[in-house]
């Protein structure tokens, strides 16, 4: 039987098969993907890990932290391969010798949801920059992750675009929860705060009361995912084929289709755009 549980603290299990073009792995029973709480929190693992599994034989262990937790995790060589989704930050991962080669695997995009009430009157702009400024005027409550995770170094990134300085409100209108996409959602929901979150995330949310999207389509909002093997030559201790096996199927043709199938209420919450070999 598979088990498709993926924690936020502690890894755990998504159960084996057999060969992806390559022998059993009897001295790499597992190997451990050093991920992102948005892939967790869509249910994207729980239906693309059994596929890759049944293929390989190979256990998939997530842990599903912030993309900055999951780099540093990778960076003490608590994992085998690193799938987050923060391009510079991973592109300094590789560049410090910790990645092999990283390459892009999905996308999909950032919105501000919120109440219906929409008290700062963002709703149905598609300058997200602007919404911010107008979100801070108004005094309204706005959640962030406060994490360093990949939402969060892009939510901050954006606000460095507007002549706001939300640390300064810290405490005030803007509330850092320092938790997880899911967590922080319900805390938005639970203050009538705005905040950021992927669409995948959004829109496999159950909790969302009379929340609904207002501010979405600007480009600054593209949200890309990256996946990289850990190397070696800073931790001996990576599980070398393995890893790589599941990089290699995940950017094949087959795991691009595997990820493009994966919809939740009929919506597609992921779209491949690994390059093509």
């Amino acid at each position: 039987m598979l088990r498709t549980t993926v924690t936020a603290a502690l890894p755990m299990a998504f159960v084996a098969g057999l060969a992806f073009g390559a022998p059993a792995f009897a001295d790499e029973p597992f190997i451990t993907v050093q991920s992102t709480t948005s892939t967790q929190n869509s249910g994207l693992y729980d239906y693309l890990l059994p596929i890759f599994t049944d293929k390989t034989g190979i256990e998939v262990r997530v842990v599903a932290v912030g993309t900055g937790q999951a780099i540093k995790n990778a960076m003490n060589c608590d994992g085998d391969v690193l799938f987050v989704h923060a391009k510079p930050a991973e592109e300094k991962f590789v560049a410090d010798g910790y990645g092999v080669k990283r390459t892009d695997v999905m996308y999909n995009d950032f919105v501000i949801v919120g109440p219906a009430s929409d008290p700062a009157g963002v709703k149905g702009s598609s300058d997200v920059v602007a919404a911010l400024e107008k979100i801070a005027a108004s005094g309204a409550p706005f959640a962030s992750r406060g994490d360093d995770s990949g939402t969060n170094k892009a939510e901050l990134a954006l606000w460095k675009q507007t002549d706001v300085d939300p640390a300064a409100a810290s405490g005030g209108w803007y509330r850092e929860t320092g938790s997880g996409m899911g967590a922080t959602l319900n805390t938005a929901v639970g203050m009538n705060a705005y905040t950021l979150t992927d669409r995948a995330t959004w829109i496999s949310f159950e909790n969302k009361g009379d929340f609904e999207v207002l501010v979405q389509g600007d480009e600054k909002m593209f949200n890309q995912y990256g996946i990289m093997a850990v190397n070696p030559e800073k931790c001996p201790s990576v599980k070398v084929d393995a890893g790589q096996t599941f990089v290699d199927w995940v950017l094949s043709p087959e795991g691009q289709q595997t990820i493009a199938g994966y919809k939740v209420n009929g919506q597609e919450l992921f779209f491949p755009n690994a390059p093509k070999s």
